[in-house]
């Protein structure tokens, strides 16, 4: 793709998101987009948001299963930008108003004290950078029409970032099993679905490692005190007004997350 395209899906997904509208696939409209296009599209779209006054204050990581890779058609993970913006508080719950089509994941959150530059970084490289990790909870929230996607829709769309709130607790990567701590994710007071760290790449660390990595080959790397959202641990959940969500990690605790108001989709 040319950059007045790039240019041009960027600016169509940053409007799309602030008017709340979903829009066609691009890899519809656009034969041939590669998935570095679609990281050249999602620049732009964050550069939008920056330049309406948000701040980068993190990173998430995507498609770290393999029946969601199995269904993208692409075998490793791919990521967004986290903004000010995205921000939730568990007291404040989450205003549907704000989403379009939005689902919950529930996921492990690394909050860092250091910078991480890859490439090179390793698993005790994470360790020894993380301030501490606590449940969450990200909300996706495609611009993609009936979220028909595939890896380049996705992508561009900054990893089909919505908002997250992140949990109260703060634990000690050191003295937690992130690999085997069970997660369960509680909907409405009934258990609805139970994991484990190494549904994310092994691994929740791994999956830092990668994208540690991965930026750090693009010349980007994690500064102290970036939120790094490692991957969902639950499957996509739709959420209504009125839900009531919380999930809870062994040994560390747990993130809630209450939503009201009603998506535009």
């Amino acid at each position: 793709m040319d950059q007045s395209t790039i240019t041009a899906c960027g600016d169509e997904l940053y409007d799309a998101w602030r008017e709340r509208r979903v829009l066609a696939p691009l890899r519809e409209r656009f034969e041939g987009i590669r998935v570095e296009d679609a990281y050249a599209i999602q620049l732009r779209m964050i550069e939008r948001r920056v330049a309406a006054g948000e701040t980068i204050i993190g990173k998430k990581i995507g498609v770290t299963s393999k029946p969601v890779q199995d269904m993208l058609g692409v075998y490793e993970p791919d990521f967004g930008q986290l903004t000010s913006g995205m921000v939730c508080q568990e007291a404040d719950g989450i205003d549907l108003n704000t989403l379009i089509q939005p689902k919950a994941e529930a996921e492990l959150a690394f909050v860092l004290e250091r910078d991480l530059i890859g490439p090179g970084i390793t698993a005790t490289d994470v360790i020894r950078a993380t301030a501490y990790v606590t449940p969450c909870f990200e909300i996706v929230d495609s611009r993609i029409q009936d979220s028909n996607i595939r890896i380049q829709d996705t992508v561009a769309d900054n990893a089909s970032c919505g908002v997250f709130v992140l949990g109260d607790v703060k634990g000690d990567p050191r003295k937690l099993d992130l690999q085997l701590a069970g997660m369960t994710l509680v909907r409405n007071g009934d258990l609805h679905t139970t994991s484990v760290g190494a549904a994310v790449q092994g691994n929740p660390i791994n999956a830092v490692v990668w994208l540690a990595n991965t930026l750090g080959r693009l010349g980007l790397p994690f500064r102290a005190g970036e939120v790094i959202l490692s991957g969902s641990q639950s499957p996509l959940l739709p959420v209504v007004d009125g839900d009531d969500l919380v999930c809870t990690i062994a040994g560390l605790g747990s993130c809630r997350a209450r939503f009201h108001g009603k998506a535009a989709v």
